[in-house]
């Protein structure tokens, strides 16, 4: 674990007042569960704090503390610039390159205030005044515990905020079941369950509160869709934008859809791959060594960890399917 000077951070936040907060395009829980949490911590110590988000994020998340207040960029373009204008600090969680952040990459890299970015991904960008790193988290919500007492401000931790930090926590540990998960992940959510958090309840909104069309496009997909590369231990699903409005898609319908496989035996790579807004977006997922995040930066543009990452392709599904399981054998020494 990164040992971190907040020294630098305390300074920034002393001087500041209004505080934007922002993630990437397509929020998980991760991402949406540290800017609440900090969001709502901030405000505790009396900043005038936004989350602000490059669009929407599935609605199982929607329930979470502080949900209501948050500008979605692409809904609520004025005023998510008219508060980054008068920022004093912007807060970047969860990604590791400001292209993530979509069409709100130009307002918060032109914004001149500092900003502060807190992230777990690989091969952070150094674009921000104070870069907070650390590959070996669990989630970006495990950071901004380390963050909140690292200014000696655990005592701030309340139900709610605890609450947003568990989902960070579980969605992108997969309930503790991923590698990520150490010792020091396992004791920040029993302290954040002494604190009054509902395990259970969230467990239960998070992962079982899907809509009929979600488990019947999950359905469709599993058996209509599955392709397996026995040879290289690959499970692949492609969905168009077709077959997604066939079944009424929502932002976050198809999230977890691409760790399905990996529970086939003798699969140990799966890639999920969906037609959406002009582009192929790409989810990989993989177990031991595999290294998923370099095939997702040399052949998709994309990049995150050794066993989850994402990528895009301005191909179609079909034709971005036949190239994939053409660049297989490039990464048998992995695969086989």
């Amino acid at each position: 674990m990164t040992n971190f000077d907040f020294t630098e951070a305390k300074i920034l936040l002393s001087t500041a007042k209004r505080v934007a907060i922002t993630t990437h395009v397509s929020p998980d829980g991760d991402a949406i569960g540290s800017c609440l949490a900090l969001s709502l911590f901030l405000k505790k110590l009396n900043y005038i704090t936004k989350v602000i988000t490059p669009d929407n994020y599935p609605e199982f998340l929607h329930w979470m503390p502080g949900n209501d207040d948050v500008l979605q960029y692409h809904i609520h373009k004025s005023a998510s610039e008219e508060f980054i204008k008068t920022a004093d600090l912007i807060f970047c969680l969860d990604f590791n390159s400001a292209d993530r952040l979509s069409g709100l990459r130009n307002l918060i890299e032109e914004k001149k205030c500092p900003k502060i970015l807190i992230d777990h991904h690989q091969k952070p960008d150094k674009w921000t005044d104070v870069l907070f790193s650390d590959t070996s988290a669990s989630s970006t919500c495990e950071m901004i515990y380390r963050f909140m007492e690292g200014i000696d401000q655990l005592k701030q931790i309340d139900e709610q905020i605890g609450s947003c930090l568990y989902v960070g926590i579980i969605t992108d540990t997969g309930s503790f079941k991923f590698p990520s998960t150490t010792s020091f992940t396992l004791r920040i959510s029993a302290e954040l369950l002494d604190l009054g958090v509902d395990g259970p309840k969230i467990q239960n909104l998070v992962y079982d509160n899907s809509t009929e069309d979600r488990l019947r496009l999950l359905g469709y997909a599993l058996t209509e869709k599955l392709i397996i590369e026995e040879t290289y231990h690959t499970a692949i699903i492609g969905l168009s934008s077709e077959e997604l409005k066939k079944f009424n898609y929502k932002a976050g319908d198809t999230e977890g859809l691409v760790n399905y496989p990996l529970g086939i035996s003798g699969v140990r790579m799966s890639v999920f791959l969906s037609a959406k807004n002009g582009e192929v977006r790409m989810s990989f997922r993989s177990k031991g060594k595999i290294p998923v995040n370099e095939i997702a930066a040399k052949h998709f543009k994309g990049g995150g960890h050794i066993n989850a990452a994402g990528g895009v392709s301005n191909l179609s599904v079909d034709e971005t399917i036949k190239f994939l399981k053409s660049i297989l054998p490039e990464f048998s020494p992995f695969l086989c």
